[in-house]
């Protein structure tokens, strides 16, 4: 069950809000590569995936925050934004 967007630290959310919205409803990320899936980050949701990292990331962090802009322009392309 996911968790409420309250439960994850404060500058988790900060840094990560539309991230942070889409695991607690909407669907979910896998996080890792190996042989086979040389995506760092892969978002998801019950229709598939709908975003996967590409290329080489300097940190987490800097990955992280690609997932979430990429989170925020599927939001608003679906009609989920205010």
């Amino acid at each position: 069950m996911p968790q409420s967007k309250e439960s994850y630290p404060q500058p988790f959310l900060t840094a990560y809000p539309h991230l942070a919205e889409w695991v607690t409803g909407a669907g979910w990320i896998e996080v890792g590569e190996d042989d086979y899936i040389k995506s760092l980050i892969r978002v998801l949701n019950e229709g598939g995936m709908i975003w996967e990292s590409s290329g080489h990331y300097a940190n987490l962090d800097e990955a992280l925050k690609a997932a979430d802009a990429a989170i925020a322009g599927w939001l608003e392309d679906n009609g989920f934004s205010e």
